[in-house]
Protein backbone atom coordinates (compact mmCIF):
# COMPACT_ATOMS: atom_id res chain seq x y z
CA UNK A 1 0.00 0.00 0.00
CA UNK A 2 0.98 3.53 -0.37
CA UNK A 3 2.88 5.29 2.98
CA UNK A 4 0.41 7.36 5.20
CA UNK A 5 0.18 11.25 4.18
CA UNK A 6 -0.12 13.67 6.58
CA UNK A 7 -3.60 15.51 7.64
CA UNK A 8 -1.88 18.60 6.20
CA UNK A 9 -1.29 17.22 3.08
CA UNK A 10 -4.38 15.57 2.19
CA UNK A 11 -5.93 18.90 2.80
CA UNK A 12 -3.78 20.90 0.83
CA UNK A 13 -4.05 19.02 -2.30
CA UNK A 14 -7.12 17.56 -2.38
CA UNK A 15 -7.92 14.94 -4.66
CA UNK A 16 -10.10 14.76 -7.86
CA UNK A 17 -11.23 11.56 -9.29
CA UNK A 18 -12.57 12.34 -12.56
CA UNK A 19 -10.19 14.57 -14.63
CA UNK A 20 -12.25 15.41 -17.63
CA UNK A 21 -9.81 17.86 -19.15
CA UNK A 22 -7.02 14.94 -19.02
CA UNK A 23 -10.13 12.22 -19.84
CA UNK A 24 -8.47 10.11 -16.78
CA UNK A 25 -11.04 8.54 -14.32
CA UNK A 26 -8.58 7.49 -11.81
CA UNK A 27 -7.04 9.83 -8.63
CA UNK A 28 -5.18 12.68 -9.20
CA UNK A 29 -3.88 15.32 -6.50
CA UNK A 30 -4.42 19.02 -6.47
CA UNK A 31 -0.42 19.05 -7.66
CA UNK A 32 -1.88 17.20 -11.05
CA UNK A 33 0.16 14.44 -10.57
CA UNK A 34 -1.25 10.51 -9.65
CA UNK A 35 -1.57 9.39 -6.18
CA UNK A 36 0.59 6.43 -5.48
CA UNK A 37 1.80 6.10 -9.21
CA UNK A 38 5.63 6.12 -8.77
CA UNK A 39 5.31 4.55 -4.96
CA UNK A 40 5.65 0.47 -5.52
CA UNK A 41 3.43 -1.45 -2.64
CA UNK A 42 6.02 -2.64 0.09
CA UNK A 43 5.14 -5.80 1.87
CA UNK A 44 6.02 -5.75 4.85
CA UNK A 45 6.78 -9.46 5.98
CA UNK A 46 7.69 -11.34 9.52
CA UNK A 47 11.19 -11.36 10.70
CA UNK A 48 10.99 -15.10 10.65
CA UNK A 49 10.28 -15.28 6.91
CA UNK A 50 13.58 -13.38 6.11
CA UNK A 51 15.13 -15.48 8.47
CA UNK A 52 13.92 -18.76 7.20
CA UNK A 53 14.35 -17.71 3.32
CA UNK A 54 17.51 -15.23 3.45
CA UNK A 55 16.83 -11.50 2.62
CA UNK A 56 17.64 -12.39 -1.14
CA UNK A 57 15.00 -14.69 -1.70
CA UNK A 58 12.54 -12.53 0.72
CA UNK A 59 13.45 -9.29 -1.01
CA UNK A 60 12.84 -11.02 -4.58
CA UNK A 61 9.44 -11.98 -3.00
CA UNK A 62 8.69 -8.76 -2.33
CA UNK A 63 10.62 -6.80 -5.78
CA UNK A 64 8.07 -9.80 -7.61
CA UNK A 65 4.89 -8.36 -5.46
CA UNK A 66 5.80 -5.24 -6.42
CA UNK A 67 6.14 -5.97 -10.09
CA UNK A 68 2.63 -7.60 -9.89
CA UNK A 69 1.14 -4.97 -8.21
CA UNK A 70 2.39 -2.33 -10.73
CA UNK A 71 1.28 -5.07 -13.62
CA UNK A 72 -2.32 -4.81 -12.03
CA UNK A 73 -2.22 -1.08 -11.49
CA UNK A 74 -1.49 -0.93 -15.01
CA UNK A 75 -3.97 -2.71 -16.24
CA UNK A 76 -6.24 -1.28 -14.19
CA UNK A 77 -5.55 2.16 -15.24
CA UNK A 78 -5.99 0.96 -19.05
CA UNK A 79 -9.30 -0.24 -17.96
CA UNK A 80 -10.06 2.81 -16.25
CA UNK A 81 -9.00 4.58 -19.31
CA UNK A 82 -11.24 2.30 -21.59
CA UNK A 83 -14.25 2.48 -19.63
CA UNK A 84 -13.84 6.30 -19.42
CA UNK A 85 -13.20 6.57 -23.32
CA UNK A 86 -16.62 4.49 -23.07
CA UNK A 87 -18.84 6.34 -20.95
CA UNK A 88 -17.14 9.82 -23.07
CA UNK A 89 -18.71 8.56 -26.26
CA UNK A 90 -21.71 7.13 -24.75
CA UNK A 91 -22.35 11.08 -22.91
CA UNK A 92 -21.56 12.47 -26.53
CA UNK A 93 -23.51 10.09 -28.51
CA UNK A 94 -26.53 11.45 -26.00
CA UNK A 95 -25.86 14.54 -26.27
CA UNK A 96 -25.83 14.60 -29.97
CA UNK A 97 -29.05 12.58 -29.92
CA UNK A 98 -30.71 14.95 -27.09
CA UNK A 99 -29.46 17.76 -29.10
CA UNK A 100 -30.61 16.70 -32.55
CA UNK A 101 -33.99 15.44 -30.82
CA UNK A 102 -34.25 19.52 -29.57
CA UNK A 103 -33.17 20.52 -33.40
CA UNK A 104 -36.77 18.28 -34.42
CA UNK A 105 -39.07 19.41 -31.81
CA UNK A 106 -37.68 23.20 -32.33
CA UNK A 107 -38.88 22.70 -36.01
CA UNK A 108 -42.37 20.96 -35.53
CA UNK A 109 -43.30 23.70 -33.53
CA UNK A 110 -42.14 26.60 -35.59
CA UNK A 111 -44.07 24.86 -38.26
CA UNK A 112 -46.76 24.62 -36.12
CA UNK A 113 -46.51 28.20 -35.33
CA UNK A 114 -46.70 28.99 -38.92
CA UNK A 115 -49.54 27.32 -39.25
CA UNK A 116 -51.31 28.58 -36.60
CA UNK A 117 -50.11 32.04 -37.54
CA UNK A 118 -51.59 32.07 -41.41
CA UNK A 119 -54.95 30.54 -39.79
CA UNK A 120 -55.15 33.59 -37.85
CA UNK A 121 -54.46 35.97 -40.71
CA UNK A 122 -56.64 34.00 -42.76
CA UNK A 123 -59.14 34.43 -39.79
CA UNK A 124 -58.39 37.92 -39.34
CA UNK A 125 -58.88 38.93 -43.34
CA UNK A 126 -62.07 37.17 -43.36
CA UNK A 127 -62.87 39.09 -39.98
CA UNK A 128 -61.73 42.53 -41.92
CA UNK A 129 -63.83 41.70 -44.99
CA UNK A 130 -66.65 41.62 -43.12
CA UNK A 131 -65.92 44.67 -41.25
CA UNK A 132 -65.26 46.76 -44.33
CA UNK A 133 -68.36 44.87 -46.22
CA UNK A 134 -70.90 45.91 -42.61
CA UNK A 135 -68.95 49.79 -43.29
CA UNK A 136 -70.06 49.75 -46.86
CA UNK A 137 -73.55 48.41 -45.83
CA UNK A 138 -73.42 51.44 -42.75
CA UNK A 139 -72.21 54.00 -45.30
CA UNK A 140 -75.22 53.38 -48.00
CA UNK A 141 -77.91 53.65 -45.27
CA UNK A 142 -76.15 56.77 -43.74
CA UNK A 143 -76.15 58.37 -47.39
CA UNK A 144 -79.92 57.86 -48.37
CA UNK A 145 -80.50 58.87 -44.94
CA UNK A 146 -78.32 62.85 -45.11
CA UNK A 147 -79.84 62.43 -48.51
CA UNK A 148 -83.06 62.71 -47.54
CA UNK A 149 -82.94 64.68 -44.61
CA UNK A 150 -81.05 67.27 -47.13
CA UNK A 151 -84.06 66.57 -49.63
CA UNK A 152 -86.28 67.81 -46.78
CA UNK A 153 -84.46 70.61 -45.51
CA UNK A 154 -83.70 72.32 -48.64
CA UNK A 155 -86.99 72.09 -48.98
CA UNK A 156 -88.59 73.31 -46.15
CA UNK A 157 -85.52 76.13 -46.85
CA UNK A 158 -87.39 76.41 -49.69
CA UNK A 159 -90.44 77.26 -48.55
CA UNK A 160 -89.35 79.62 -45.66
CA UNK A 161 -87.93 81.76 -48.17
CA UNK A 162 -90.59 81.79 -50.71
CA UNK A 163 -93.11 82.53 -47.40
CA UNK A 164 -90.95 85.50 -46.32
CA UNK A 165 -90.78 86.64 -49.98
CA UNK A 166 -95.15 86.70 -50.11
CA UNK A 167 -95.34 88.65 -47.09
CA UNK A 168 -92.53 91.23 -48.13
CA UNK A 169 -94.63 91.88 -51.13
Amino acid sequence: MVGPKSESAEKRLAPRFLDTALRRAYRYSGDGTLQGARVPVTAKLSRKFYEKLGDGVANELVESFNSVDATYRSDLRELNELNFARFDAKVEQRWAQLDAKIEQRSAQLDAKLEQRVAELRAEMREGFAHVDQRFAEFETKLTKRLFAFWVTQAATTVGLVLGVVKLLR
